[in-house]
């Protein structure tokens, strides 16, 4: 939308000169934004419509490009207040990592999860505000429009610019891969429940599990240790239908393909832009989860023991070897850091980013560490021992469960929705940055998407662990983006200026080893 001020009315509006030249400059950086996305012959993400909102809106973007709109939110001049800032932030950070983090609290043990919550999230805050900082620390340089691979090109060159894309497809495709195999467990559960609940069919599954009304089961106990005599037991129905239902309609071996029929065609879409309207639903979702989490806490009370490095039958030591396995997912729990300075550059008050960054930080902690505790402290411990949380904590809930069944539905549209979008951005990065265009042929973009759903495929049938791809793909992408790259590019910074000083070294040196040691971790344990 083209920015316009008539001579006249300038020269009468000489109280508001310095504003306007903020809404001009604030949609300058927008344009910028979009532009960088993409082509100029696509649309999805290029300047849209509402580049510069109504006095009484604002729209929020996530790091995907895509808005949604929050009334009565800005000074009417294209500028966010502090806490549309701070929303924004928890929204885009806010991800598929709460489903793991029960899980990885109980890899890590009760007390040193809670810790490795609080300190990974300090941790992480720093290195993103040192990321905040960095384009700011580079002089006779206007850096008013760089993003962070435009600070890395700065200092490390070529190879600044080619690994932060490198990690940057890891972060993108790992997600993907994440999705397909969430999408495939909702579709799956959510399958069966439909099929039991239209054939009037009711099943009791042969896994542990409690026999109240609030019922929880321990999955993980029927895939160690699998009936003889089926699955299944059945009290009425039609038994052949039902065989042969579950044939068809089985997690690992069938449904992870026929999500290939419906996504396949929306990754090949030139623009993905229709799928930015249902961008809220992620905050539907996790809203939805939280209400379920302290639902289900209440009607099953609190279950906890401290043993505090011996483990029993249905307790877990409150310290585990095997914490790096927490530290993992949280680093992707926590990741933000390649488009914090977007997020943050429309801010009304620019002296308040730290503020609003920490806020921001404070309640998505918060969050994990609710949902985390809540659920394992809540697991009931007896009769199910605490190993049976599950790396997605719903699949500790039958399919026939309905506020699970409720949440599987809003994650599986949700995810369907998003899913595209991831698409569209790992084709912007690695086919542009290759062949100078988002769309050089159908062939190339088909080979792309062929490649992506693939992996998730591979994944969702071989190895549908959804806690280990999230801390593997979260350590590799944070050894550049959260680790290595801020604390270098301060320590060289500090070091151009005159300014450095052994403790500060030491300190970044330090910070760049957590990384490297929470990467290598992962592979060990």
């Amino acid at each position: 939308r083209p920015f316009h001020v008539e001579p006249t009315n300038i020269v009468s509006m000489n109280d508001d000169v310095q504003r306007v030249t903020d809404e001009a400059s604030a949609m300058n950086k927008r344009i910028h934004y979009y532009s960088r996305l993409a082509s100029p012959a696509d649309r999805a993400l290029i300047a849209p419509d509402h580049v510069l909102p109504a006095p009484d809106e604002i729209y929020v973007y996530s790091p995907l490009g895509t808005a949604f709109k929050i009334d009565s939110c800005t000074d009417g001049y294209g500028k966010n207040s502090s806490i549309v800032t701070i929303f924004m932030i928890w929204n885009t950070m806010m991800g598929t990592s709460i489903l793991s983090v029960p899980w990885g609290i109980k890899q890590a043990g009760f007390t040193s999860g809670i810790i490795l919550i609080l300190l990974m999230g300090i941790l992480t805050l720093y290195c993103c505000y040192r990321v905040v900082k960095s384009r700011k620390m580079i002089p006779l340089i206007d850096t008013s429009n760089w993003e962070f691979p435009d600070v890395c090109k700065y200092y490390f060159g070529s190879f600044g610019q080619w690994s932060s894309l490198l990690f940057s497809m890891v972060s993108l495709v790992g997600a993907m891969v994440v999705y397909w195999v969430l999408m495939s467990n909702f579709l799956f559960n959510t399958g069966k429940f439909i099929y039991n609940f239209v054939h009037d069919i009711n099943v009791t599954e042969i896994v542990p599990g409690t026999n109240e009304s609030n019922k929880v089961i321990c999955p993980g106990a029927a895939r160690d240790n699998p009936p003889q005599n089926g699955s299944v037991t059945f009290f009425s129905g039609n038994n052949t239908g039902f065989e042969l239902f579950e044939e068809w309609w089985d997690k690992s071996r069938t449904v992870p393909f026929y999500l290939i029929a419906v996504l396949l065609p929306l990754l090949n879409l030139k623009s993905p832009s229709f799928f930015a309207k249902f961008n809220v639903l992620g905050t539907v979702s996790v809203v939805y989860l939280v209400f379920l989490v302290t639902v289900k806490a209440a009607h099953l009370g609190i279950h906890l023991e401290y043993n505090w490095f011996t483990e029993n039958e249905f307790f877990v030591p409150e310290f585990r070897i095997l914490f790096p396995q927490l530290t993992g997912v949280l680093t992707l729990a926590f990741f933000i850091h390649n488009c914090i300075i977007t997020l943050l550059q429309n801010n009304r008050n620019q002296e308040n980013n730290v503020r609003d960054l920490s806020v921001a930080y404070f309640l998505v902690g918060l969050t994990y560490l609710y949902v985390g505790v809540i659920i394992f402290a809540s697991f009931p411990s007896p009769p199910l021992s605490k190993e049976c949380i599950e790396q997605n904590f719903l699949d500790n809930f039958p399919s026939n469960d309905i506020m699970s069944f409720v949440a599987r539905i809003f994650l599986l549209f949700q995810m369907m929705t998003v899913y595209p979008l991831l698409g569209y951005l790992a084709r912007v990065q690695l086919l542009g940055q290759v062949f100078g265009n988002v769309y050089p042929s159908v062939f190339h973009v088909l080979v792309l998407n062929i490649a992506i759903v693939g992996a998730g495929v591979a994944m969702a049938r071989f190895y549908p662990n959804i806690g280990g791809i999230i801390r593997y793909s979260g350590a590799t992408c944070g050894l550049a983006f959260v680790f290595v790259y801020p604390s270098l590019i301060y320590v060289i910074s500090l070091h151009r200026a005159g300014q450095l000083t052994w403790p500060a070294l030491i300190i970044h040196i330090f910070i760049i080893l957590l990384g490297l040691a929470n990467l290598v971790a992962q592979f060990l344990l």
